[in-house]
Parts: structure tokens; sequence; C-alpha cells
């Protein structure tokens, strides 16, 4: 006989640590299932000077806030494995490490889970093993020729760790921007391929960015309010880093310490990685985007009577043109001895066997409510809010996934 309970939780990172402690507060019994250790993503699948993107006092999670001495820093990697630690052990969460789940199936009753440790029966299923299991690498990547490493964030630790030489990283949203600055720092030769990105500066008017963001009700934008709720899940990171001296690092920065642009890479041939043109219509599109933001924020500064305790509007430089990007490069030549993809991520359903994955392997859920009777989703972009995709927008999502999780489980009893 397989054991029962009333809800199962895939996920003990911050997302199913926060759908345990609303399930707790309606004491509606439940596990949290965990493949490797709380907060496991955080400490095996970042690169060693991670900092997360967002201030430290807006790292919040239900009944746990920041309450160190550098609120407006930026948590390193251990701080965030401690933080979420933390919020385990104060919430009591019911968690069972090193469990790994190999199948979700529907029944009759609910769901039956399936792990490597036996089977659990329940009513309910919350998936909130994240969104960034697996690096996303162009097919493209198989004709790069052997004598060139090629690694993805997951593989990536520091700059002394890669072969001597050249380094391309690929895509310049916050992970590849990130990347391509800690390896130039390094002495080496750094190029980086740029497609669609969002620029933002760290500091705006004197307060992080992303203050503007949470004060001016940006972050608070539901789902629901959306025109292409599609695109704006799929959006790429700022380009953002947390670093104390709260820098901007946007593709200005890096030309000014030596990193080569190129545009999208499009395919290889012959051995010839082949670049995209057009990098000045991607620079000024995102450059058009960042200002619009930017004036959004004024006006809301106006409007709102907060002109008094920011500082003036500021302006910032277009994104600088390379007088003659490569359109093409020799990867046989020596000069790039590794490659860095920094082409996104994509949540792994390989164990759900139940029919709510588009073809491009996307949840289908709405709100967090998916596409099947008591199966539910948490810690996806933009899930229910703009917030969604950072730690601090996980209680709101929780609290309303979890709500029509008991609203269900009582219509159905």
């Amino acid at each position: 006989m397989s054991e029962r309970v009333t809800t199962v939780v895939i996920g003990a990172g911050h997302a199913g640590l926060a759908a345990s402690r609303f399930l707790g507060d309606r004491s509606i019994d439940h596990v949290v299932l965990e493949r490797g250790e709380v907060a496991n993503s955080w400490r095996r699948e970042r690169w060693d000077s991670f900092r997360l993107l967002t201030p430290n006092w807006q790292s919040r999670l239900p009944g746990l806030g920041y309450e160190g001495p550098d609120p407006d820093g930026y948590m390193t990697m251990g701080e965030v494995t401690e933080f979420i630690e933390r919020f385990a052990v104060l919430s009591g969460a019911p968690v069972r490490t090193s469990t790994n789940v190999t199948s979700v199936r529907r029944t009759d009753g609910g769901y039956d889970v399936t792990t490597d440790h036996g089977e659990i029966g329940c009513r309910a299923v919350v998936i909130a093993s994240g969104a960034c299991n697996q690096p996303v690498v162009p097919k493209f990547s198989e004709a790069v020729p052997s004598s060139v490493r090629q690694l993805t964030p997951f593989g990536y630790r520091e700059p002394g760790r890669l072969p001597d030489g050249g380094v391309l990283v690929v895509g310049a949203s916050a992970t590849g921007v990130q990347l391509a600055a800690e390896l130039r720092r390094s002495g080496r030769p750094v190029i980086l391929s740029v497609g669609e990105h969002v620029r933002l500066p760290r500091t705006y008017r004197g307060r992080d960015v992303l203050w503007w963001m949470d004060a001016s009700g940006v972050w608070d934008q539901r789902y629901d309010e959306v025109d292409d709720l599609t695109r704006a899940r799929r959006l790429p990171s700022p380009q953002l880093v947390g670093t104390p001296e709260r820098a901007t690092l946007d593709l200005n920065a890096l030309t000014a310490m030596g990193v080569e642009l190129v545009g999208r890479w499009a395919a290889v041939r012959d051995g010839r990685a082949l670049f995209s043109g057009g990098l000045r219509n991607v620079f000024s599109l995102a450059d058009l985007k960042m200002r619009r933001l930017l004036d959004g924020f004024d006006a809301w500064a106006r409007t709102s009577g907060r002109e008094a305790e920011v500082g003036p509007p500021e302006s910032f430089e277009p994104t600088r043109v390379p007088e003659s990007a490569r359109l093409q490069l020799d990867l046989n030549s020596g000069e790039i001895r590794t490659i860095v993809w920094a082409t996104g991520f994509r949540p792994d359903y390989g164990w759900l066997d139940v029919p709510v994955v588009d073809e491009k392997g996307r949840l289908r859920h709405d709100g967090g409510v998916v596409d099947s009777p008591g199966l539910y989703a948490l810690g996806l972009p933009m899930l229910r809010r703009r917030r969604s995709t950072f730690i601090n927008g996980i209680e709101d999502d929780a609290r309303d996934v979890i709500g029509h999780l008991a609203q269900d489980l009582a219509v159905r009893s």
C-alpha cells in the first residue's frame, strides 16, 4: 500500500517552502519532496561569485524578512541558502530531502506520486520544482569543433577552471553580462554575443532601480492585466548585477572593460560561427524600452508626491555600437578556447505523466492553477504578478494558489 497524504509539494526551494507555510496555516496535511537538499539549486547550480539581483531589503518570505546590517546590499549564494534554510526551520516544513520524484500520474481520487523511496497517493500536487532546471543550448552547438570547450552556467564556477585563452559568452541577459565581466576582469579576451536584452541602470535618481519597480507598482501588475502574457513570461532577465558599489553593468560598461560585442549567434558553418548583423537596431530598441520605463518612474514620482525623496531625473548615454562588429569567427583558429552558453533555462517536467505541458515544454496554467484538477504550480516567471520571478514575489502567489487549492479540496470532499 502506498502512503497517503492530502497534498504533495515537489521542490524545497523558496516556492515549495512558501506553499508548505500556507498549507500548514490551513492545517492541510502535506509533505515537501526535494531531490537534493533544501535550497538545492542555490547550492549546486550557481557560480562562485553569484549574488542576487534584488537588494537585501526585498528578500522576504512569509513571516521572514532580511534582518542583517546591509539592507541595500545583495545576498551571496551562501547567504541565500542560509536564508531559505532558516525559513524552512521557522516554518516547520515537513521536507523529505534526497527524495527524487520520478512520476506523477492522475488517478480517480487525485494523483499517485512515485519517488525513489516509494509511492505517495494524494488529492493535490503543488509543482514548485523551479523554472530553471535545464539550460537551453541551440542545436547548432553540436557543430562546434571539439577543440573548443562548451559549458553552461550550471558548469561554470570561476575563470580559473577554464582552459587558457579567449571565451565567447553567448547571451546578454543578467547571467551573460555578469560572466562576461568576470571573465574579462580575469585578463581573458572575451567576446559577447548579443541578442534581445533588457537594459536597466542599477540605480536611478539615487534609488535602486528595483525600488522604483516596487514603489511605483510595476511589480504588482497581475498576469491577467498583461496584453501579451506569453511574451511577458519569456522576457530575458534585466542586465543587472548585485555588487557592493551598486554598479551598472550594461553593454557600455562591458565595452569600456574591453569586451568585444557581436550580434546574435545564428549558425555554425564549416567551423565558423556566424553572427547576425543589426546590432544598432537591437541596441536602439533596448535603449527605447529603458527610457520609457524610466519616464514612467518620473511620472509616478510627480503624481505620487514622492519627488522630494529622490534625486533629479537622469539621462543615460545610448548603447555604443561597435564601429565594425564582426559577422563570423573561425572556431578552429584558437582565438576562442571556451564557449559559455548563457542562453536561458527551461523547466524539466519529464517526470510529469499528466498531459498539461505544451509542445514547447511549458506548463499550461492560469495563474498557477494547472490544467488538471488538483494540480498547481509556483515559482514560475510572472505566475500571478510581475514580481513572481523574484523571491519577494512568492508570498502573494503562494497565498493565492494555496487558497484556491483549499477551496478545491473543500468542494471535492
